[in-house]
């Protein structure tokens, strides 16, 4: 397998020269990003991180809100097309399907796509960054495991576990539940009990709040998908029906500054870092170079940043779009693996 090393910093202020068409004429990149949930930390860092790179790379980018809202990404994907956009970024969305015309209307125009987070599930991808999210929600999921183990004398004992999910119309929750259903079917003792928390801690805590009603004293875990965004509701609803955090081992991916809250203050066990910021800052990077004609991570390629979280990353086949490459991104398990003090967590870079 080739291997290809990239030192962050070097390539963030990598200049090249331009030879080909309206790049010669010296003409600025622009990239167009639609995000869902602009108020959603992660996002935050998602289009943060996309200014801060294209910024330092003399390109400009046009961030707009989709609503996770297919049908309006589309519209804005139309727009884009009609100003002439040279690349696009995906930070987002529900429907990965209902949204493929138009990506496929990108394809037509060439104009590179990247996406992060989820993938659209059709047209050609040309860079999809993110961690594994069966992967890494199994390793959460062990952890989980792991926190039931030690509540109860070293076992695993007949009783119920609450998994809080997304939306099952997203992509991100079926591979979540994957990784999840991967440990918890080795121990047949324990009942799943699934409820939406539609990635918004109201509804996450109006459905902990229901399942803790029906299920009671018989709760040995709560497993939270998305801590980030849905953790804060459950905490709240375990609070409200008198009970404490630390008893239910709430784990999952994702964390955020909420996340890192509550893992300091006890009332989470522990979750996977979604590499957020580096996604987009990479996504940038590679949209730019495949532009500019430069080197670009191909499927089969391993890329390793010494000190980077999430290094190394393997670069596979796009398992959901038709064609492009799946950037995996390594996952950091905290506190277990690294400090929720780390300053390479962009939850702590964000609130510097």
């Amino acid at each position: 397998m080739k291997r290809l090393f990239f030192c962050l910093a070097a390539a963030a202020l990598l200049m090249v020269t331009i030879s080909e068409g309206a790049l010669a004429a010296g003409k600025q990149l622009t990239i167009g990003m639609v995000v869902k949930a602009p108020s959603a930390p992660y996002i935050q860092a998602f289009m943060k991180a996309a200014e801060d790179r294209a910024k330092s790379l003399g390109a400009e980018i046009m961030i707009r809100d989709g609503e996770g809202d297919s049908i309006k990404i589309m519209e804005i994907i139309d727009t884009f097309l009609a100003q002439g956009i040279d690349a696009f970024l995906l930070g987002g969305a529900v429907d990965l399907r209902t949204l493929v015309p138009g990506i496929r209307k990108l394809n037509e125009a060439n104009v590179p796509v990247a996406a992060l987070d989820s993938s659209p599930e059709g047209g050609v991808v040309d860079f999809f960054l993110s961690f594994d999210l069966a992967q890494s929600s199994a390793k959460a999921a062990e952890l989980f495991i792991e926190g039931i183990k030690n509540r109860n004398g070293g076992k695993v004992p007949e009783g119920v576990v609450l998994e809080i999910v997304g939306d099952n119309a997203d992509m991100f929750t079926h591979a979540c539940t994957e990784g999840f259903n991967s440990v918890i079917s080795k121990y047949p003792q324990l009942q799943v009990a699934q409820g939406e928390g539609k990635w918004n801690n109201t509804d996450s805590h109006a459905v902990t709040s229901d399942l803790i009603t029906r299920f009671g004293e018989k709760i040995v875990g709560i497993y939270v998908q998305t801590p980030d965004v849905m953790a804060p509701g459950a905490v709240a609803a375990i609070e409200a029906a008198g009970r404490n955090p630390a008893d239910f081992g709430i784990a999952g991916i994702c964390i955020g500054p909420e996340g890192i809250d509550l893992i300091k203050k006890g009332k989470m066990l522990g979750a996977v870092e979604q590499p957020a910021y580096d996604g987009a800052a990479l996504a940038v990077q590679y949209l730019v170079d495949k532009l500019k004609g430069n080197p670009v991570p191909k499927i089969g390629d391993t890329i390793v940043v010494e000190g980077a979280i999430w290094s190394p990353a393997k670069v596979i086949r796009n398992q959901w779009a038709d064609d492009g490459a799946f950037v995996v991104l390594q996952g950091p398990l905290v506190p277990q693996e690294i400090s929720p003090d780390d300053p390479r967590l962009w939850e702590n870079m964000l609130t510097k």
